[in-house]
């Protein structure tokens, strides 16, 4: 029978989370809105020394290891219980808190006990996206050769979160681009490495207290032992598809965080739509049939339907990961279905709201520029409905693209 009850761990953990929001995040939510390209905010630092603390005690209670062949309820669905009730308060205030970047996801990932030992408790931005390789990873043409017993990277990426305020970038290159997939690997770059350039921070319309950066490598050159994974391309598309598996398997534990990345902002900008209304005279009769509801009413039902959908897709990918089982599909469908569900919820509240929606009297405006960004990094919506038609037709990325 399943279950969709969090266990006394997880409510624990996501109560303490919303505490956090209410009391440290959503009060300083418009001012760093207002704030583009500052220093990491100063409000921040209490909550990463709170983090390296729970990591140096293993983890967030809750996210421990459970008794062998039991159900477990790990890092993954602790992450995905977190992160909605931080991005309830302010999304780009969560990706800007120091120590936790999408680059560790990969070194815990893929990256050898050493190498997560070493770069583990560095703050680790992630370098995918390329002026010419965005949606299409396989299509990375940043460079990676072997000069004796150092990597010479040569290349440029775009839109990496972090990637300013970051200790480290995880940067995906190419080995041999006549191999295809398998030859891309990703490579630990400390900042301050020579050939490393910080060529700009971008203006956004939503996060904007996240810095997206733009990186440019030019012989930039770094130790052997900073490749992440196996150093072999192999010669079979089987092993340049296992390989480049690997470093895709990243995205199979991010891609759920990020829905509730979603779920957070779209809650927001539900609550406070509700709050609004109900100031008007306007509450939800949940006794009434849909057909005998107002408008308005059938709105608030349908938006907060499609939240709770999301929801248990998300709680139930993170799951997955937490138990060993292939999850891909799974990923990327509570990918698209999150990210399309907040950016449609946040924009029909700026709507039901009318005047006090669209001005900044309230968060929503803010909420709605925020959750746009979610359906298009980590993978777009268009991404993640191919991924999930290749998974239920049984076709591979050369046969459907």
């Amino acid at each position: 029978m399943i279950n969709y009850e969090l266990p006394t761990k997880l409510k624990n953990l996501q109560q303490m989370s919303h505490q956090v929001a209410v009391s440290m995040l959503r009060p300083i939510s418009r001012k760093y809105d207002r704030i583009e390209h500052c220093p990491t905010p100063e409000e921040l630092v209490p909550l990463a020394q709170m983090r390296a603390q729970l990591s140096r005690k293993g983890g967030a209670p809750g996210a421990g290891e459970s008794e062998p062949g039991a159900v477990r309820n790990g890092v993954n669905l602790a992450a995905v219980v977190v992160g909605e009730e931080l991005c309830w308060g302010d999304v780009g205030l969560l990706l800007s808190i120091p120590g936790q970047g999408l680059g560790n996801a990969a070194i815990s990932a893929v990256g050898t006990p050493e190498q997560k030992e070493r770069f583990g408790k560095l703050y680790c931005a992630m370098a995918i996206t390329e002026p010419e390789a965005g949606s299409d990873s396989a299509a990375v043409a940043t460079t990676a050769v072997l000069d004796g017993d150092e990597w010479v990277l040569n290349g440029e990426k775009i839109f990496c979160t972090g990637g300013q305020r970051c200790e480290a970038v995880v940067v995906w290159a190419t080995l041999d681009r006549s191999k295809g997939k398998g030859a891309i690997k990703s490579f630990i770059v400390p900042k301050g490495t020579p050939g490393l350039t910080l060529l700009r921070v971008e203006d956004k319309m939503g996060l904007r207290v996240s810095d997206t950066a733009a990186l440019s490598f030019q012989n930039c050159r770094i130790p052997r032992d900073h490749l992440l994974g196996q150093e072999s391309v192999g010669d079979t598309d089987a092993a340049r598809r296992k390989a480049f598996g690997g470093v895709m398997q990243t995205f199979d534990n991010t891609r759920p965080a990020v829905a509730a990345m979603a779920l957070g902002v779209a809650r927001a900008a539900l609550e406070i739509t509700r709050e609004l209304l109900a100031a008007e005279g306007v509450k939800a009769d949940y006794a009434r049939t849909l057909n005998n509801s107002t408008a308005i009413e059938a709105e608030l039902y349908r938006m907060e339907a499609d939240l709770e959908a999301a929801r248990l897709m998300t709680w139930q990918a993170a799951w997955m990961a937490d138990n060993s089982q292939p999850n891909s599909m799974q990923a990327s469908m509570c990918k698209a279905k999150a990210g399309r569900m907040g950016t449609e919820v946040t924009l029909k509240c700026v709507e039901l709201c009318g005047a006090l929606g669209y001005s900044e009297h309230t968060l929503l405006e803010k909420l709605a520029r925020d959750s746009k960004i979610i359906d298009i990094f980590e993978g777009t919506q268009q991404i993640q409905q191919l991924i999930v038609a290749r998974h239920l037709l049984g076709l591979s990325s050369r046969e459907l693209k």
